[in-house]
């Protein structure tokens, strides 16, 4: 059964206690409460959970990566190269993980097993910054509950390791053969 309680702010906060389950949320309009406290009681009555049973069945860190794959093509904004490259790198290393053992440890015994493979600081850095990316996504669109403080605690670690870091600044500058090849080439482009 849901509660409605309009507050001061003219908000509605709708509490829907169902099956010893509890989930409450605010919303502006009393229309959308309704209809969220509807879809909420549906969901505790077929799954035992306030969850969608979609979001029931990750189980590895492999399941959150394909969930935020979906839901990126889903916007219409599917990851470029790079991103697609390192989500699929990620779900080789860490994919078969259980999320209930995806915790610092795990974690930081990634970064110092990417570091002896010749990962340098900037790209372990862009590694646990799409891990934390991809489950906070699930914490927050999915209601999937779990921590992106782990993998915040492992970046800290792997930094003070000094595994994590930015990238080597560069000061090489062209040589003048080379930019005599370069423009050669633009000049001989018809694009």
């Amino acid at each position: 059964m849901a509660t409605f309680t309009q507050m001061a702010s003219g908000n509605w906060r709708v509490q829907v206690r169902r099956k010893t389950r509890y989930v409450a949320e605010t919303f502006r309009r009393r229309k959308d409460g309704e209809e969220w406290a509807l879809e909420m009681e549906r969901n505790i009555d077929r799954n035992g959970s306030s969850k969608p049973r979609a979001a029931r069945d990750v189980r590895t860190f492999g399941d959150l990566i394909d969930l935020h794959d979906e839901d990126m093509h889903e916007v219409g904004k599917p990851p470029r190269r790079s991103k697609a490259a390192v989500m699929a790198s990620l779900k080789t290393a860490l994919g078969s993980v259980k999320l209930s053992a995806l915790n610092r440890e795990r974690l930081i015994e990634f970064g110092r097993k990417r570091a002896k493979e010749g990962a340098g600081p900037a790209t372990l850095a862009i590694d646990l910054s799409f891990i934390r990316t991809i489950i906070t996504h699930a914490a927050a669109v999915h209601g999937i509950e779990i921590s992106a403080e782990e993998a915040r605690l492992a970046r800290v670690a792997l930094s003070h390791l000094n595994l994590v870091g930015k990238g080597k600044e560069r000061d090489r500058r062209p040589t003048q053969d080379e930019l005599d090849e370069l423009i050669e080439y633009f000049e001989t482009n018809p694009r």
